[in-house]
């Protein structure tokens, strides 16, 4: 019997979560859940399937509540997953938190590399809870190291609930395109009053500051957004400072 040798076949591809599953090699390059539900290319195939997909969110919505139900005062932490370790944004991923944990609060993150997993690792070493939402992504090999309870989402939406949810607050440390979603998204249900008595706070001055400046010089200026609507956020230099407004800001939280 002659045998095929597919040891270099897929070398190239990272492996990646798809929910509690993990992929290697080939079978990396399988399409995530989100694009299966977003690609309306052959409505007929989904017109048969749709209806059993809802059956997945559902439950990824239970799993993530059962998990997470009995977590107690919490805040979710974003920033880059492009952070590397040593520098000035990871070492500010690791103070946010050991200073959050100290205050007795579990840490929550999107359990990837970076700024979260510096997060993460500053939770654990102050002997708190350090919680990781992953989520499937084609540049992402799961959950980092220091995640001490972890779920892997399929899809972005339940994720997101997930953390605004179980969290009283968000601290936002620099970061990209995702990090920026995760704060607007934030900004508007607070906006909405979808959820209520919600911190939200910004470290760096340096880094935040251009993006405040064109809010309130367009936003602000062409009556996009009211005058209010700029006090949904707060924006520091220190940790400390971040976590006890993430303290004395929270009273009242309502979740969604």
């Amino acid at each position: 019997m002659e045998f095929s040798d597919n040891s270099s076949r897929g070398r190239d591809i990272s492996p990646r979560k798809r929910g509690p599953v993990e992929l290697r090699r080939a079978q990396a390059r399988a399409p995530q859940s989100d694009q299966y539900l977003l690609d309306s290319s052959d409505q007929t195939h989904f017109t048969h399937t749709d209806p059993w997909r809802v059956l997945r969110i559902q439950s990824e919505f239970v799993e993530g509540f059962g998990s997470l139900s009995e977590l107690g005062p919490a805040v979710s932490v974003f920033g880059s997953a492009r952070s590397m370790p040593g520098s000035a944004y990871y070492k500010l991923g690791e103070e946010v938190g050991r200073l959050l944990a100290a205050e007795g609060l579990a840490v929550i993150t999107g359990g990837g590399p970076g700024s979260m997993e510096a997060a993460n690792k500053g939770a654990v070493e102050a002997d708190g809870l350090s919680v990781g939402l992953g989520i499937e992504l084609p540049f992402e090999t799961g959950l980092n190291d220091w995640v001490d309870l972890g779920i892997n989402f399929r899809y972005f939406f339940v994720r997101k609930t997930m953390f605004v949810k179980y969290a009283q607050g968000f601290i936002v440390l620099p970061g990209g395109f995702g990090t920026m979603d995760e704060l607007f998204e934030a900004m508007t249900l607070v906006q909405t009053q979808k959820v209520t008595s919600f911190p939200i706070v910004l470290i760096g001055t340096d880094f935040w500051g251009p993006l405040m400046d064109w809010v309130k010089g367009t936003l602000l200026a062409e009556g996009m957004i009211s005058e209010k609507d700029l006090a949904l956020i707060h924006i520091v230099d220190d940790p400390a400072e971040a976590v006890e407004l993430m303290i004395t800001d929270s009273a009242g939280h309502v979740s969604p």
